[in-house]
């Protein structure tokens, strides 16, 4: 391999399939050594002497050593060219008889009706990129009439910027290309390139002509110690006097412009409908940049870059679509119900980019799971000064100082509801009212709380409280707070019937952005609840049936989903059945199941069958006044709600026709339904201790946040608090 290919990114369009195949690089020059192996089978058959009635076979080797450069084979010997399957047009200009017996181009003279009548040819013969490699005074009328000729036959033109950047020929300014490739940016309409040297670290070479007044159309590439010299079509090898082996190599301005004519071909075989122009305008737009920051007059738009120039470049969006698709975004963030789900995700389609250039992305590599919920640590922070009171009829209850959403880890922490389950770890976050309108009807409102505790007030229902373990009622599956909660209850004839209502926000599972990392709190969407609940007590029985609906308004069940994807939020019925049953004297089982139907709503790209059904249970029994007289031991074992099958089914494009250029859609199902299943279980104390409460629990997790190869979480818990 030449240095080139390397130093310019090649690779990366060589394992994208892009070699130069079918495309057709002109080289206008001294001639090519048609025998040469590395040309073997790609020299154009309309390959000639433009300047005369001689062969191809120059007289030197300077438009052999060019096209090697630009399309030396991959043949496992030699040097191997940026475009190494393209074929190459040879056009020999050289006026006859001034290379003979040189061995350099040094006196070699070109005259500009013969560089035009190669220009001329190269259209004739369908080139894609003309190299010119030569230099020399403004160009006449005749040769710039030939450049507006290719320029518009779509043909971009490679010119060497010169060899004079020393500044000692006499007339010729270093700081502004040769004046021949000046002219010929001039007569080109934006589809030619002046192409400047640098060496193996980037420097800009000291023979090179810099950009100048035509920085905006130039760029500079590999062009001092290029290797390598060919002799009779064989790889020249001296020996200096210590008896040391080495290849010989090359300097020129003439020969980092081949680098850039074989980017010309690699990109024209990879994306068949760039024109020329865009062709120029995304090698400028990708350079990397050297000297001063942004296009200089040194370096132009800077050094040759194919691997960012095959990179997309603008907007993207689906192909056959105008829906935008960011590629630093990520696409999915799954919810805690989720779990392991999109592990190892896969799921690709064709973007097209500003140029309308094709590419496959892989919306698995934007799919993140969500952080697991550290259970522990949101069991026991401390969330404030906690006061509460009831009169006839009225209960109220006020937290005088909320902490923070998130801890100084950077981790949020879950929201304490306000149910008599958990009214020994947390009695509430912001505040309750509840009073009673009627004997047998009672209303409630909360502020900065959930639903699920304002009704199980006014239930009156006896629940136990647990540090991890939590109930299935109620569990949405996700982090979430509550902002407004309204609820209200009647009883009729034995039966009560409790309506509520909740407006908060969903929490997303994981951070979309490096920079959310600095915000105060998860990022979140609106979600409403509506519930319908009725209970009885059957003598030692309790017994509870529900509906809830929710609504969330960008989620589903707490995951997030990219706009790119149509996410428009979705809908989810929930069924709650649970029974609690007195056991004798100050024992109690109790047993709480939910189902959930998820309808994700439709869009373009989210098609039918775009449904989830997920599932939730919870099993406990409690003794209460086991050692003192105020308080409880009791076991509990759940799973908390788990996506148990379903998911979303895309509908993407999944290949691009440049031909036709329109796109074939395909239905891509994307399962949300873990592997894993998490199940907890916990023995669990609270009571009275050193003139304050006490609680000591017991957990273990199997298989923690529903992932399958997470390692089991088990440990003990002590909290001790007291108000003063």
């Amino acid at each position: 391999m030449s240095d080139g290919p390397q130093a310019h990114g090649a690779i990366t369009a060589w394992q994208d399939d892009s070699t130069g195949q079918n495309q057709t690089i002109a080289v206008i020059d001294s001639g090519i050594d048609s025998d040469s192996p590395e040309f073997a089978g790609r020299i154009h058959p309309d390959s000639q002497d433009v300047a005369g009635s001689r062969s191809v076979d120059g007289e030197d080797d300077h438009g052999t050593h060019v096209a090697l450069v630009a399309a030396a084979a991959r043949d496992n010997t030699g040097i191997m060219g940026i475009a190494f399957d393209a074929t190459v047009l040879a056009l020999r200009a050289d006026d006859p008889g001034s290379c003979a017996g040189t061995g350099t181009d040094d006196s070699c003279s070109f005259f500009d009706r013969d560089i035009a009548a190669g220009v001329d040819q190269a259209i004739a013969s369908g080139a894609k990129v003309i190299n010119i490699s030569l230099g020399g005074g403004y160009p006449a009328l005749v040769l710039r009439s030939a450049i507006g000729r290719a320029a518009d036959a779509g043909i971009v033109v490679i010119v060497s910027a010169g060899n004079d950047g020393d500044g000692t020929e006499p007339g010729i300014d270093p700081d502004q290309p040769d004046p021949f490739a000046a002219g010929l940016v001039d007569a080109g309409n934006g589809n030619v390139l002046i192409v400047g040297s640098v060496d193996s670290g980037g420097g800009f070479s000291g023979f090179s002509n810099r950009a100048g007044d035509y920085a905006d159309t130039f760029i500079a590439a590999l062009g001092e110690d290029v290797c390598c010299v060919y002799e009779d079509g064989e790889l020249l090898v001296e020996t200096d006097s210590s008896g040391n082996r080495f290849v010989t190599v090359f300097s020129g301005t003439s020969f980092s412009a081949p680098q850039v004519s074989g980017a010309v071909a690699l990109l024209a075989q990879a994306f068949p409908t760039l024109t020329a122009t865009e062709i120029v305008s995304i090698l400028l737009a990708s350079a990397r940049d050297a000297g001063d920051a942004g296009t200089d007059t040194v370096y132009g738009a800077g050094i040759l870059d194919i691997a960012a120039a095959f990179a997309p470049q603008g907007a993207t969006t689906l192909a056959g679509s105008t829906q935008q698709v960011p590629l630093g975004d990520d696409m999915v963030i799954s919810s805690t119900a989720m779990g392991d789900a999109l592990s190892g995700a896969s799921q690709t389609a064709v973007l097209l980019d500003s140029y309308k250039r094709a590419y496959s992305y892989n919306f698995g590599a934007g799919m993140r799971q969500a952080q697991q919920q550290r259970d522990l640590h949101d069991a026991l922070m401390d969330s404030g000064k906690r006061v509460s009171a009831a009169a006839d009829g009225l209960a109220m209850a006020f937290t005088l100082d909320r902490r923070s959403v998130r801890d100084g880890q950077g981790q949020w922490a879950r929201q304490l509801s306000l149910t008599a389950e958990d009214a020994q770890q947390a009695r509430v976050l912001a505040a309750r009212m509840a009073f009673s309108l009627a004997p047998k009807t009672t209303m409630g409102f909360a502020i900065a709380e959930g639903a699920g505790g304002l009704v199980a007030q006014l239930q009156g229902q006896s629940r136990p409280a647990f540090l991890i373990a939590d109930s299935a009622r109620g569990d949405l599956g996700f982090q979430h707070r509550g902002e407004f909660a309204f609820a209200l209850r009647r009883q009729f004839a034995g039966w009560g019937l409790t309506l509520s209502a909740e407006q908060g926000e969903a929490w997303l599972g994981n951070f979309r952005r490096a920079a959310d990392l600095a915000r105060p709190g998860a990022e979140d969407y609106p979600m409403r609840r509506f519930s319908i609940a009725a209970d009885r007590r059957f003598g030692s029985l309790e017994s509870t049936l529900g509906l809830t609906w929710l609504d969330e308004e960008r989620t589903v069940l707490g995951g997030f989903f990219h706009d790119a994807l149509g996410a428009s939020g979705a809908d989810t019925l929930f069924i709650d059945a649970g029974a609690g049953l007195t056991l004798g004297k100050n024992w109690r089982a109790g047993a709480d199941f939910r189902q959930g139907f998820t309808r994700v709503r439709r869009s373009a790209i989210i098609a039918s069958g775009s449904d989830l059904l997920s599932t939730g249970w919870s099993m406990d029994v409690v003794r209460h006044r086991a050692f003192q007289a105020n308080d409880s031991i009791g076991l509990r074992v759940s799973q908390p709600l788990r996506v148990a099958s379903g998911g979303l089914v895309l509908d993407l494009p999944v290949s691009y026709d440049y031909a036709t250029q329109s796109a074939s859609w395909s239905k891509v199902p994307v399962s949300l339904a873990p592997t894993g299943r998490e199940i907890k279980g916990e023995i669990a104390w609270r009571g009275a201790l050193w003139s304050g409460s006490g609680a000591l629990s017991l957990f273990y997790r199997h298989e923690p946040g529903h992932y399958a190869a997470a390692p089991s979480d088990a440990g003990v818990a002590f909290r001790w608090t007291r108000d003063f």
